[in-house]
């Protein structure tokens, strides 16, 4: 229901995520250079020449004004001035001969010099202008220039000039440069960031794998990446989270088998309660209706000779015990079924008791004329609640000797196992039909009603052995032969 509700998501890769914004970053950097050159590489470019002009000026000055000034140092520092900054120099002293001309300078400076001080210069642009000198920007037919004039000295005249190479030619040069350099910069940088992405992503898809699991209620996968960063500290909670959840649902589901067995515990004793009373009913019905039948012969005196008073008296009495015993039966197993009746283990000698069992039952064996088989010779020492398994074992004696015929002989084994030892008791008679066998343990359960109601049975017996010996956690049964019936029972020898 929940994946029918479900939308699906658009999910972007963070590979693709990462390579597409260093590319937008790293080509967003590359357009505003080329922008900054068409906007300030022109300006930038003249402050940078102005100030080289300013300082080749500072330099000459401070020669000149030096006291101890002579042509030789005067010319090494204008000549180290032209060297260094692709500057030309001409200086004329006050009679208008040259005092000194750099190689690169000519006579070009000299016709430039004396256009200057006449004002005979065409299309000069005055950029700067100081007390003594200034600053201009010119072109003639070879190009564009920037030129430093004024005077160093009373009398003594300069000019300095440093071409202007074509900025915006430059600026588109720069451009080109940039634009060559920023896409094999991206280029690489996206594959760079491909590849090392890798070792982010990894440990981000595994935990989203492990997520998955959890969702799916899988909680062996953990998170055993070394991210060495935040993502361990992430990957870590998500193993904590997952053996806490794994450990809450198993108490949940433990809670919620203890809660179901409750309920059907609850059921069951509800179905054994209301099946306890119908049987209790039905059993009671009849012993009540023949004490009540009898007592009221006797209240009305219906028979006043003494035996026939004693025989009604005996019916009543006869009735009232087996009511007695079936009541005391039915208390003893419902103790044991509910777990009412504390178990204690102890060490007896298993065949003691059954001779003496069979020793008290002598006189009901020679009655009924059977003969009682028991060869065990020695000891069967087992664990086991002793009480317990006499009444198991009287049970299936007293049953034995209810229902032998034919050759009318019970045999009793004792057979020692490797952990066990197991208890059988066989009488000859008729086999208990096939269809009735997983219903004899039943309470109430009669195969020959009218027999059982003979014998004074209750169908109580074999129920009462079924809930020891669960109780006790040993295997019990029985079998079927051609000339009788074998029950059967285990008990813990070690």
């Amino acid at each position: 229901m929940r994946k029918k509700n479900e939308k699906k998501k658009k999910v972007h890769s963070i590979r693709i995520q990462l390579a597409v914004l260093y590319f937008s970053v790293f080509l967003g950097v590359v357009l505003l250079q080329i922008l900054a050159n068409n906007l300030f590489l022109e300006k930038f470019y003249l402050r940078e020449k102005q100030d080289e002009l300013f300082s080749a000026y500072q330099s000459i000055k401070t020669a000149i004004d030096n006291p101890d000034y002579d042509f030789e140092s005067f010319s090494e520092e204008l000549n180290y001035v032209c060297n260094t900054t692709n500057i030309a120099i001409y200086v004329m002293d006050p009679t208008s001969n040259v005092k000194y001309e750099s190689t690169n300078g000519g006579k070009r400076l000299e016709m430039r010099l004396f256009g200057y001080l006449l004002n005979m210069v065409p299309e000069v642009t005055v950029v700067k202008e100081l007390e003594q000198c200034k600053i201009v920007k010119t072109a003639d037919r070879l190009g564009d220039f920037l030129e430093m004039y004024g005077e160093l000295q009373e009398g003594m005249s300069f000019i300095m000039s440093t071409p202007l190479e074509s900025i915006r030619e430059s600026a588109k040069a720069a451009n080109r440069f940039f634009i060559y350099i920023g896409l094999l910069g991206t280029l690489l940088g996206v594959i760079l960031v491909w590849i090392s992405s890798r070792r982010l992503t990894r440990p981000i898809l595994k935990l989203n794998d492990i997520s998955k699991k959890m969702v799916e209620m899988d909680f062996e996968a953990k998170y055993q990446e070394q991210a060495h960063n935040e993502l361990d500290y992430l990957g870590e909670n998500m193993n904590m989270l997952s053996t806490t959840l794994e450990k809450t649902l198993s108490e949940l589901k433990s809670a919620n088998n203890e809660l179901k067995k409750d309920i059907e515990k609850k059921e069951k004793i509800d179905e054994m309660r209301k099946e306890f009373l119908s049987n209790v009913s039905h059993e009671l019905k009849t012993p009540i209706a023949l004490i009540q039948g009898y007592a009221e012969g006797l209240q009305e005196g219906i028979s006043e000779d003494p035996e026939s008073r004693e025989y009604y008296c005996e019916v009543i009495m006869d009735e009232a015990k087996k009511m007695n015993s079936m009541v005391q039966k039915l208390l003893n197993l419902n103790h044991i079924e509910f777990g009412d009746q504390k178990i204690e283990m102890v060490r007896f000698d298993l065949a003691d008791m059954i001779r003496n069992e069979i020793r008290s039952s002598e006189v009901l064996t020679k009655q009924k004329e059977i003969e009682v088989r028991f060869d065990f010779v020695g000891s069967a020492f087992v664990w086991a609640d002793e009480g317990m398994i006499e009444e198991v074992f009287l049970n299936y004696f007293s049953n034995a000797m209810n229902h032998c015929s034919g050759s009318r002989y019970i045999e009793i084994c004792i057979k020692q196992m490797e952990d066990k030892v197991r208890v059988t008791v066989f009488n000859t008679g008729e086999a208990i039909p096939e269809e009735s066998l997983p219903q004899i343990w039943d309470k109430f359960y009669k195969v020959d009603k009218a027999r059982t109601r003979e014998y004074g049975g209750s169908g109580v017996g074999l129920s009462i052995v079924k809930a020891i010996m669960d109780s006790l956690n040993q295997n019990y049964g029985v079998e079927n032969y051609s000339n009788g019936v074998m029950f059967w029972f285990e008990v813990e020898a070690k």
